[in-house]
C-alpha cells in the first residue's frame, strides 16, 4: 500500500500489475522523448504514467511522486484536479514546440490544419484548468530553473492591459510578412539599382524621424489618439493592395502610372502607416501598466517600475515573436515555389500581399480590446463604491494635462516642410542636407525637451542617444548582396524563409538568454560586445565571397556549402539583433516625466531611427563607389539588358564592416570627450 488516503491502490491480479507497470513504463519513456521531439506531448503521458505505476507498483508510483518536478503536478492533479502555480506556461510552451514542429515537418495543409486544431482543444481545455494559488510548486533542475528565471518569469508578469499596444507591436512585427516577395519582385520584375534602393530606403525611414510632432501629438490628443491607428491602418492596406495590383494587374497599373513609380509610393505609404501606429502605441504602453489596484488604491512605485520593465521587454519580444511567425508562414507558402512557371510565382505573390492585408485588421482589435479593457476597470471600482468624478480621476492618465510645445510643433513643422521641399527639389545632394538639417532640429528640440530633467538624468539620455545612433548608423552592404546570394549562391525563396525562421526565433530566445546581461551591464559595455560580435560575424559572408563555401564543400564532401555556413552564420548572429534599444526604452518609461512619455519616446525614437536613415545614406555611397548589378532581362523578349557583375562585393563588403566596426568607437569617443553618462 502506498499509504496516502484517496489514492488507487494497486490491482489484485500479477499479471495486469505487470502489464500496468510496463505501460506507465512506456508512457513516462514517450513523455520525457517528448520534450525533445514533435508530436509527442509529455504532460499528458507523465500523468498516464503515475496512473499505472498507481495501480500496479507501489515502488514506482512513489518514485514518480518523490520527484522534485514531476511530484508536485502529478498530486496536484490526482488530489485537486487542477495544477501548481507556473505549471501552465511551461505547458504552453512544450506544446507550441511540438505542435509547431510537427507542423513544419508534416507536408500536406490538412495535417497541419488538423494539428493546428488538436492544439487549440487542448489550449481550450489547458486554459479551464484551475491553477490552487497554495500548491506545492514544483522544484526545477538547474536548467529549468534558469529557464523558469529568464523566460517564464516574464510570461508570469504578464498582464491583460499590456495586450492591446502588443497587439500593435506585433502588427509591426507581422508586416514582415512581404519581405521576402518584395526582395524578389524587385530583382525579377524592376530594374532597379542597389544605389537606387538605399536611396529609396532614406526616404522611407524619414517618416521615423517625425515621431517627433506625432509624439507630442498623441500626448495631446490622448482620449483621441486611437484615430492616428485607423489612419496608419488604412495606409498599410493601400500601400499592399497597390504591391498586390500592381503583380497582379501590372498592365492596368502601368497605363495610370509608371511601374517604378507605383512601387516607390507603395514603399512611402508603409512605413508612414507603421510610424502612426507605433508612436500611438509607445504611449499605450504606458498606459497598459496599472498604477491603481482594482479597488483604486496606489501601487508600490517599485512595483510600478517592474511592470514599466517588463511591459517594454514584452514589447520587443512581441514584435520579434510577429516575425518569428511571419517567418513560419514564409516557409509554409514558399514550400516548393521554386519550382512554379514564372506565372504562378507572379500569383503566389500577389496572394502573400493579399495576405498581408490581415496585418492592420491586428492592430484595430488591439484598439478595440483597450476599450474593452476601460470598460471593464470603470465597472470594477465602481464596484467598490468610487464616484464617477473619482472614477474619472483616477483613469484620466495623462488626459488633459500636456501643455502645448509650441517649440517642439514649431521645429517639426520647419523639418517636415524643409524635408518636403528639399524631396521635391531633387537637389543634388538633397539627403545630405537633409540628414544634416533634420539632426540639427531634432538635436535643437531634445535639448528644450530635456530642461526639465536633472543634469545628471539628462547627460545619461543624450549619452545612450548617441550611442544607439552610432551604433545604428553604421552602413550595410545592401541589396547586392541579396542578389549575389540568389544568383551565385543559389538561395531560393525557401531558403530564405528558413533563415529568417531561424533569426527571428534565436533573436526571440537571445532577449529572454540576454535580460540579465542587458539588466546589470552599461550600454556602452552592451554596444562594445555588440560591436565585435557584429564584426565577427561578418566574416562568414566575406569568405564566402572569396570562395570559402567552395573551399569547404569540396572538403566535406558537399556538406558545408554557402547554405550551411549561412543557417550557421544567422543561428549565431540572430540572438543579438534587438538588445541595444531596450535599455534606452526602460529609461524613458521610468524617468521621463509623466505627462510627456509619449513626447520623450517619439523624440529620441526619431533621433535614433533617423540613425537608419544615416545607415541608408552610407549605404548609397558605398554602391556607388563599389557597383553590383544583377542580370536584368527584357520582361517581354526576355532578352538580356544587363549583365550580372559582382567583382566589388568583396570590397563592398570589407567597407561595411570597418564603417560597423569604426563608427561606434567613435560614439564612444565622444562620450567621454563631453563627458556623457550612459544608462
Amino acid at each position: 500500500m502506498n499509504g496516502q488516503p484517496g489514492m488507487p491502490q494497486p490491482h489484485t491480479s500479477r499479471a495486469l500489475r505487470i502489464l500496468l507497470a510496463a505501460c506507465g513504463s512506456l508512457a513516462l519513456l514517450l513523455g520525457i522523448i517528448g520534450i525533445f521531439l514533435p508530436l509527442l506531448p509529455t504532460t499528458p503521458f507523465v500523468l498516464l504514467a503515475a496512473a499505472c505505476f498507481a495501480r500496479s507498483s507501489t515502488r514506482l508510483h512513489n518514485a514518480l511522486l518523490a520527484h522534485q518536478l514531476l511530484g508536485p503536478i502529478i498530486r496536484e492533479w490526482q488530489m485537486h484536479r487542477s495544477m501548481p502555480p507556473g505549471i501552465k506556461p511551461w505547458a504552453f510552451t512544450l506544446m507550441l514546440l511540438s505542435f509547431g514542429s510537427s507542423m513544419l515537418l508534416v507536408s500536406t495543409h490538412w495535417h497541419r490544419l488538423l494539428l493546428a486544431a488538436l492544439a487549440a482543444v487542448l489550449s481550450y481545455f489547458l486554459l479551464r484548468v484551475p491553477v490552487r494559488a497554495d500548491a506545492e510548486r514544483p522544484r526545477p533542475g538547474r536548467i529549468l530553473g534558469w529557464l523558469d528565471a529568464n523566460v517564464f518569469a516574464l510570461g508570469r508578469e504578464m498582464r491583460l492591459s499590456y495586450l492591446p499596444p502588443l497587439m500593435v507591436y506585433v502588427a509591426a512585427g507581422i508586416q514582415g510578412l512581404t519581405g521576402i516577395v518584395g526582395t524578389f519582385f524587385v530583382k525579377d520584375y524592376l530594374g532597379l539599382s542597389a544605389e537606387f534602393l538605399a536611396t529609396l530606403g532614406f526616404w522611407a525611414g524619414i517618416p521615423w524621424a517625425l515621431k517627433m510632432p506625432l509624439g507630442h501629438l498623441v500626448d495631446l490628443m490622448w482620449r483621441h489618439k486611437n484615430w492616428l491607428v485607423y489612419l496608419g491602418a488604412a495606409l498599410i492596406a493601400t500601400s499592399l493592395s497597390i504591391m498586390a495590383l500592381l503583380i497582379g494587374q501590372r498592365e492596368a497599373m502601368a497605363a495610370l502610372m509608371h511601374v517604378n513609380a507605383w512601387y516607390v509610393l507603395a514603399t512611402l505609404l508603409a512605413p508612414i502607416g507603421y510610424v502612426l501606429q507605433d508612436a500611438v502605441a509607445d504611449a499605450m504602453t504606458v498606459e497598459a501598466v496599472p498604477h491603481i489596484r482594482s479597488d483604486g488604491t496606489a501601487r508600490p512605485q517599485e512595483e510600478i517600475r517592474t511592470m514599466h520593465t517588463t511591459m517594454q521587454t514584452l514589447g520587443r519580444v512581441a514584435i520579434i515573436g510577429g516575425s518569428v511567425l511571419v517567418a513560419l508562414a514564409n516557409l509554409w507558402l514558399f514550400d516548393g515555389s521554386e519550382a512554379l512557371p514564372r506565372r504562378e510565382q507572379a500569383v503566389l505573390y500577389r496572394d502573400i500581399y493579399l495576405l498581408a492585408l490581415l496585418i492592420p485588421l491586428v492592430s484595430i482589435a488591439g484598439l478595440i480590446l483597450a476599450g474593452q479593457l476601460r470598460r471593464r476597470q470603470v465597472k470594477q471600482l465602481q464596484r467598490h463604491g468610487l464616484s464617477a468624478a473619482q472614477i474619472g480621476e483616477l483613469t484620466a492618465g495623462a488626459a488633459g494635462s500636456t501643455p502645448v510645445n509650441w517649440s517642439l510643433l514649431g521645429g517639426s513643422a520647419v523639418f517636415a516642410l524643409f524635408t518636403l521641399l528639399m524631396g521635391i527639389s531633387e537637389a543634388e545632394y538633397g539627403q545630405e542636407v537633409i540628414l544634416a538639417g533634420s539632426l540639427g532640429i531634432i538635436a535643437l528640440l531634445m535639448a528644450r525637451l530635456t530642461r526639465a530633467l536633472t543634469p545628471d538624468a539628462r547627460r545619461t539620455l543624450l549619452g545612450t542617444a548617441l550611442l544607439i545612433f552610432m551604433f545604428r548608423a553604421a552602413p550595410s552592404p545592401g541589396a547586392g548582396v541579396t542578389w549575389w546570394s540568389i544568383d551565385a549562391l543559389g538561395f531560393d525563396p525557401h531558403f530564405f524563409a528558413t533563415l529568417s525562421l531561424i533569426a527571428s526565433a534565436l533573436t526571440l530566445a537571445g532577449m529572454f538568454a540576454l535580460r540579465r546581461f542587458m539588466a546589470e551591464r552599461s550600454m556602452l559595455y552592451v554596444i562594445v560586445v555588440l560591436t565585435i560580435a557584429q564584426f565577427l560575424l561578418s566574416l562568414p559572408t566575406l569568405a564566402m565571397s572569396l570562395g570559402l563555401h567552395q573551399w569547404t564543400a569540396m572538403l566535406s564532401g558537399g556538406l558545408v556549402d554557402a547554405h550551411f555556413i549561412a543557417l550557421v552564420d544567422t543561428a549565431l548572429s540572430s540572438p543579438l539583433g534587438q538588445i541595444a534599444m531596450i535599455p534606452m526604452l526602460v529609461w524613458i518609461a521610468n524617468s521621463a516625466p509623466p505627462e510627456l512619455k509619449a513626447t520623450y519616446f517619439a523624440v529620441m525614437a526619431s533621433f535614433t531611427n533617423l540613425a537608419l536613415s544615416a545607415s541608408e545614406l552610407g549605404t548609397k555611397y558605398l554602391n556607388r563607389i563599389f557597383t553590383l548589378t544583377r542580370e536584368v532581362r527584357d520582361a517581354a523578349s526576355g532578352a538580356l539588358m544587363t549583365p550580372a557583375d559582382y567583382s566589388e562585393l568583396t570590397p563592398l563588403l570589407l567597407a561595411a564592416m570597418l564603417a560597423g566596426m569604426l563608427l561606434p568607437l567613435l560614439a564612444i569617443a565622444l562620450t567621454r570627450l563631453f563627458r556623457l553618462q550612459t544608462e
